[in-house]
């Protein structure tokens, strides 16, 4: 064929193929899902080119980018994954080859983390792109974000800051020349590409009082989950897992550490949980609920209360 996909083109021959059965094929206005004693579980995330994601970054790493930042969010839920619907906002730049590399990872994905496409829309917009995906799950425990109770500790998954540190590694070319190669790749990757943390659906319905996934940075979410569970918290900062890259990196720049800490992107699982609580490997315990509506304190080696310029991300 010659020129671009038209809009049934593109889902018949890139995403139809994706889909499970609740989504008919794509050739419906909605999913048919089936029926379980289990509730289901929602949540949607949008990602933006020059916001979420570089435009010039491998389209199928924008594609497992968009689908894993929900994966994430149910993951902390409890949720294991039933299926996703995507919208696809596309500038006017786009190509057939471009669209196909994006399906294919997607594809990749949808497999891997037996998340079928189920449904969406696409749209052509004179900005850049714009990718949202609503991701579906099911769980027989959900674990919100308002269950900590005073007493809880508090813990968290993988290692912090590598993400956001990836990002300034790919906006500062000096602090890449002085990294190691080993380090740069491993910071760069992590920023592309998160690891949604699937494998700690059990330990979350299992353990946890009140989870989310870090997204914004660990400090300002541990502020969302104290706001939402009417509770404050305090932090040893020395025990925040950190990777042998970020270790490196913030060696070279100590001011880092605080852009790890507040810097977003991690995807990894934060939770409270009672403190006999044993966590599986991979899962530490960096800190405690404690009464009160006060911010979260982080506290330094040497105990005292550090001070951000900022606690995570933000839109707005």
């Amino acid at each position: 064929m010659t020129g671009r996909y038209s809009e049934d083109e593109l889902i018949a021959r890139l995403f139809a193929p994706i889909a499970g059965p609740a989504g008919l094929g794509l050739e419906d206005d909605a999913a048919l899902l089936p029926a379980s004693s289990e509730p289901m579980v929602a949540t949607t995330d949008m990602i933006v080119a020059g916001v979420h994601f570089f435009a010039d970054d491998p389209p199928a790493q924008i594609a497992k980018k968009a689908l894993r930042v929900n994966l994430s969010d149910l993951a902390a839920k409890g949720a294991a994954p039933v299926g996703f619907l995507l919208s696809l906002a596309l500038p006017p730049d786009w190509t057939n080859d471009w669209l196909a590399a994006f399906a294919t990872g997607l594809a990749e994905d949808a497999a891997l983390y037996g998340a079928p496409l189920i449904g969406g829309d696409t749209a052509s917009t004179p900005g850049p792109l714009t990718i949202s995906v609503t991701a579906l799950g099911r769980t027989s425990r959900f674990a919100p974000r308002a269950g900590a109770r005073p007493g809880d500790a508090i813990f968290v998954s993988g290692t912090i800051g590598d993400a956001a540190l990836g990002l300034a590694v790919r906006r500062d070319p000096a602090l890449a020349a002085r990294l190691s190669p080993a380090a740069r790749d491993w910071l760069l990757d992590r920023y592309l590409l998160p690891r949604p943390r699937l494998d700690l659906i059990e330990t979350v319905r299992g353990g946890a009082s009140a989870a989310m996934d870090v997204s914004d940075g660990l400090v300002g979410d541990l502020a969302k989950l104290c706001r939402a569970s009417r509770v404050s918290a305090l932090v040893e900062a020395p025990l925040v897992p950190l990777s042998t890259a970020a270790q490196e990196a913030i060696g070279l720049s100590p001011s880092l550490f605080e852009t790890a800490l507040t810097g977003g992107d991690d995807y990894e699982i934060l939770f409270a949980a009672d403190p006999a609580y044993r966590p599986p490997q991979g899962v530490v315990r960096i800190g405690a609920i404690v009464p009160g509506a006060a911010a979260p304190a982080i506290l330094d080696a040497s105990k005292t209360q550090m001070i951000f310029g900022k606690t995570s991300f933000s839109h707005f």
